[in-house]
């Protein structure tokens, strides 16, 4: 049986063989590509070639990418472990021809790579070809159906048409395209997991595991224009992908993807960690776990070695999902403990020698897992068990619904995300329930009014009665015009409350003593769950009811934080403008205080660059341009150039920030268009200034700047000039000649510091004379010198020379030397080679060591150690020369 390791290896080589250049894999985390948040196809690496953007480097390629599918239409991610074959992270096996040869080698070689090296049975074999599609005005693919029974065994029986859903790949809704021709297997009536269920019939393209895809090659000969037609394409490509999990499936006899030495070590490794035994079954729910946690440590370990890092945005988010899943399925084999970690290892020997760059950041990506395993583990089990509880209560319900009170409970308090929620209540049948508010204000106004719809705390959801004083609760409103804390912008702050001129009951609600007093409720952070906005804080002051209308009235931070949200925008264009515009966003803080960019690029910026790129950012501020927004058919703004951020979840509507252009109908005329839902100033010239603070490493071609706007920047800038002004009253310069100044201390320094390293070798008493001395007045023991004394106080560093001296000098000896300085006691002792087998110099400290109250140890050949007691010196000295003379006669 061909293992794993051989099968890729046979794939590459045979297309080698074929005068086809390896091209390594490129990173599972795209580099300069906004529209992909993981690579999930081979043909990534080759987009620019197709859209004629570059030339190709190579007439013919093979490889086998590395692909993480976990977002948009390839989203694996809930269905891994359900079944044998879905997976997140898998390798694509593919063959390239760059305007060389065409339909008829691309079958051939798949045929014979299936059947004569590899041995898959012809007759198990089918193949697919394109229908033709009326309203593309395209024809059956002719070429290829006539191709498939002339240069293969396949009979035109086993030669089937399928439209343009199976059987036409495009790349996007404009660009390179044309059919394609795939090649599936029939694996036996048994393989069928439909059996017995009314109307299903097995066949190509069905519903059940019976036949399956090994292959799909593509013939791309056409290129879609925007507006929807199709045109020959001036060079013609081939792009051909089979899965390898599901090759080494069929070629290695298992009825799933899981049984394969691809996942089988990983398995077997969770399976002595936990203590349970893996019995490849579907629909069992320890085996389930298995199979997601084995898919899952390995979408970790290429993810993180490639540059994502676990957090709350973009990649990085999605990356903490797929862990946070993995980490809950670890509880269903009771373990509790981090132990994902522990799995990177295995992944390293399974797939380390295809892809060596996971051996090389192997410790990193295991103490970047084991930190976030901690981190959420630590409220996990918790959080499962509140979980249990509500789902329970919902399955008894009519609706089966998990309230909202809960599903904040989980998120708040135990860091569950929403949809890690929803994926669990799915696979329970319950479903989750939210308020919704109406947010849109928050681009409008710092304060509407708005009715108090209720408030949620430790015990719940409330949706009548009166809010709780000085305890921590979330205020639910109708709508509200605070922004809640997403896309790297901080939520607001702020106050809701209720005046004695506009205090009136709730319906139906008497108040006691036939009056109403006002309140004040302080926000202190704004988040948001699904579509409900969560107001956290503490009424300070009076009383609130549910039902109540209340004025909501955001605090000033919130003009820091658009100044600081506006100025990334343009930070990002500034950057792209120097650096290229691989330059993409990975990640942001935005808060009052200061802002945080995070983008790829792969090596640090210079000086130069960031003085170029924070000049821009000035210019941009001193012209004053406006700021304006508008929301668009998220298609109609992508061809506008707008630029989303990796990992976000956009709809059918976008709101687009653009800056530049002078009011909604000139968005075109804007420097900078991004889908963003935060807050922003009006005009740039707002923002008041900007200076980056710090630039520094992320991650593997990730990279972060971190800057100030603002008020924030008045502050730091009033800082620094009264710093300056002290320094130069210390230093007696004028504040513009500080540099100058220091630059001379430096120096004095430097030069001092080297006249006190030549001062201990010639000043003082001499170290190497005492040494000497010593070895003259030295006992012998045959050959051997037994050197032990006291010296004047030294430096370690000049005791140890002269231990190297007395070595050269005896050729054989047992020194042991000692000194004291400020009432401390240093020991050293060196033994020559030839006499480490009788005596070591780590032994002679740890046994003279404690008699000066301390300790240490060392090599055989040169130890040290410290003590507190000078005054046992001498004794110290005494028991080493017994001890030396013991072990040497």
């Amino acid at each position: 049986m061909l293992s794993s390791k051989e099968i890729r290896r046979g794939f590459i080589e045979f297309f080698q063989a074929r005068e086809h250049a390896f091209v390594p894999s490129s990173p599972v985390v795209p580099q300069g590509d906004e529209t992909l948040l993981f690579a999930n196809a081979g043909m990534n690496q080759f987009k620019d070639i197709f859209l004629g953007l570059k030339p190709p480097e190579w007439r013919r390629a093979v490889n086998s990418q590395k692909c993480l599918r976990v977002s948009g239409k390839h989203n694996d991610l809930e269905e891994v472990g359900r079944d044998t074959y879905h997976h997140t992270f898998f390798e694509m096996l593919g063959n390239w021809s760059f305007n060389d040869y065409f339909k008829a080698e691309a079958i051939a070689w798949a045929w014979e790579l299936l059947t004569k090296v590899w041995g898959i049975n012809p007759d198990q074999l089918w193949a697919t070809v394109f229908a033709g599609d009326a309203k593309d005005g395209l024809p059956r693919d002719e070429e290829a159906a006539g191709l498939w029974p002339k240069l293969t065994s396949l009979p035109v029986e086993r030669i089937l048409a399928f439209g343009k859903k199976e059987n036409f790949w495009e790349m996007g809704e404009t660009g390179p395209c044309g059919p394609c021709s795939e090649i599936h297997i029939d694996l036996g009536p048994d393989r069928c997991d439909k059996k017995g269920e009314p109307g299903h019939k097995c066949r190509v393209n069905g519903d059940c595991a019976r036949y399956i895809e090994l292959w799909n090659l593509v013939f791309i000969q056409f290129n879609r224009q925007p507006s929807g037609n199709l045109v020959p394409l001036s060079a013609r490509y081939i792009d051909t992908g089979a899965g390898l999990e599901r090759v080494v499936s069929v070629l290695q006899n298992k009825r799933s993807n899981y049984d394969t030495d691809l996942f089988m070590p990983i398995i077997r490794a969770t399976g002595e960690l936990s203590g349970h035994e893996y019995t490849s079954q579907l629909g069992h729910k320890t085996d389930n776990a298995f199979r997601v946690i084995a898919d899952h440590i390995r979408a970790l370990t290429f993810a993180i070695t490639d540059g994502a890092t676990p957090s709350n945005e973009g990649r990085g988010y999605v990356l903490r999902r797929i862990l946070r899943r993995a980490a809950r399925f670890g509880r269903e084999l009771d373990l509790h403990d981090p132990f994902l970690y522990k799995l990177v290892p295995v992944v390293v020997d399974c797939l380390g020698d295809a892809f060596p760059e996971i051996r090389e950041r192997a410790d990193y990506v295991a103490t970047v897992i084991e930190a976030e395993e901690a981190s959420f583990g630590r409220t996990l089990d918790r959080g499962l068990d509140l979980f249990t509880v509500a789902a329970d209560r919902a399955a008894q319900s009519p609706a089966k619904t998990i309230s909202g009170d809960e599903a904040f409970q989980l998120y708040d308090t135990y860091g569950f995300p929403i949809d890690l929620t929803q994926l669990m209540a799915q696979e329970r049948v319950v479903q989750i329930e939210l308020p919704q508010t109406e947010d849109l204000y928050k681009y409008h106004t710092d304060q509407c009014e708005a009715t108090i719809l209720g408030w949620i705390d430790s015990t719940g959801f409330h949706k009548q009665g009166e809010i709780p004083r000085a305890a921590d609760v979330g205020l639910v409103l109708e709508k509200t015009c605070f922004y809640a804390e997403a896309g790297g912008q901080v939520g607001d702050t702020g106050i809701i409350e209720v005046s004695s001129e506009g205090a009136r009951p709730p319906s139906g609600v008497t108040p006691a003593g036939g009056g109403w007093a006002t309140g004040r409720f302080v926000v202190e952070e704004t988040t948001k769950v699904a579509n409900t906005v969560i107001h956290r804080g503490k009424l300070a002051a009076g009383a609130l009811h549910v039902g109540q209308e209340v004025t909501v009235a955001v605090s000033l931070d919130r003009n820091a934080t658009r100044k600081n949200h506006t100025a990334t925008h343009v930070l990002q264009w500034a950057l792209q403008q120097v650096l290229g515009k691989s330059v993409q966003q990975q990640g942001s803080y935005v808060g009052p205080d200061y802002l945080r960019f995070d983008f790829t690029y792969p090596k640090a910026p210079t000086r130069e660059e960031l003085k170029e790129a924070e000049r821009l950012v000035r210019q941009k501020i001193g012209d004053d341009l406006p700021v304006t927004w508008t929301v668009l058919p998220r298609q109609e703004a992508e061809k506008l150039g707008a630029m989303a951020l990796f990992g976000e979840k956009y709809g059918s509507e976008v709101r687009v920030v653009c800056l530049g252009a002078p009011d909604k109908d000139h968005i075109d005329e804007a420097f900078s268009r991004e889908f963003c839902g935060g807050t922003h100033v009006d005009r740039l010239g707002v923002i008041g200034g900007f200076k980056i603070l710090r630039e520094e490493s992320v991650s593997a071609g990730v990279r972060r700047i971190t800057a100030l706007t603002g008020q924030g920047l008045t502050a730091y800038l009033e800082k620094g000039s009264e710093i300056a002004e002290q320094l130069a009253t210390m230093l007696q310069v004028p504040a513009e000649k500080l540099p100058e100044r220091v630059a001379q201390l430096l120096e004095d320094n430097k030069r001092l510091a080297k006249q006190l390293k030549t001062a201990s070798k010639t000043g003082g008493p001499d170290t190497m004379a005492e040494a000497r001395k010593l070895l003259d007045a030295s006992a012998k023991i045959g050959e051997s010198s037994v050197v032990v004394g006291r010296l004047s106080t030294t430096s370690v560093d000049r005791a140890r020379e002269a231990i190297d001296m007395l070595k050269k000098k005896a050729k054989s000896a047992a020194i042991v030397l000692a000194y004291e300085e400020d009432g401390k006691v240093t020991l050293l002792a060196g033994v020559t080679d030839d006499l480490i087998k009788k005596l070591k110099a780590g032994d002679i400290v740890k046994t003279i060591a404690p008699i000066v109250d301390g300790g240490g140890g060392g090599k055989p050949q040169m130890a040290q150690a410290g003590g507190k007691n000078p005054a046992k010196i001498d004794d110290a000295l005494a028991e080493a020369t017994k001890l030396v003379k013991e072990k040497l006669a």
